[in-house]
């Protein structure tokens, strides 16, 4: 099992930056699929943007140009640099493994609003 805690959340207004952190508790050895999920309240949790360890990335349609992932091997972290941000992207963000069911970190809570 591999753990996973998320940071950087925060308050912002529309149209500003957050980056988030996703660090994991060990290297994973192999081909990985780590994928960046979001849960609003009242709504179920949603695939947003997701990345191998070959370095393919791929996004939800209603974050493409604006969200971009990346990884940096050495400090075993992934990230999500989240740009234009809009009102609708609020919502608690959460990383893990695509086949892991364990893991969870407590999320970091984004907030977008005027």
């Amino acid at each position: 099992q591999v753990q996973f805690v998320e940071s950087g959340g925060g308050s912002v207004q529309p149209g500003g930056s957050l980056r988030l952190s996703c660090a994991a508790s060990r290297t994973i050895s192999g081909f990985w699929l780590m994928v960046w999920y979001r849960q609003a309240p009242g709504n179920e949790r949603e695939w947003v943007a997701s990345l191998t360890s070959s370095g393919t990335t791929k996004y939800v349609d209603s974050v493409k140009g604006r969200f971009t992932i990346s990884r940096d091997n050495a400090k075993n972290t992934m990230y999500l640099q989240m740009n234009s941000l809009k009102p609708d992207d609020t919502a608690v963000y959460y990383c893990n493994l695509a086949s892991q069911r364990t893991g969870w970190g407590q999320g970091t809570q984004v907030t977008v609003s005027s």
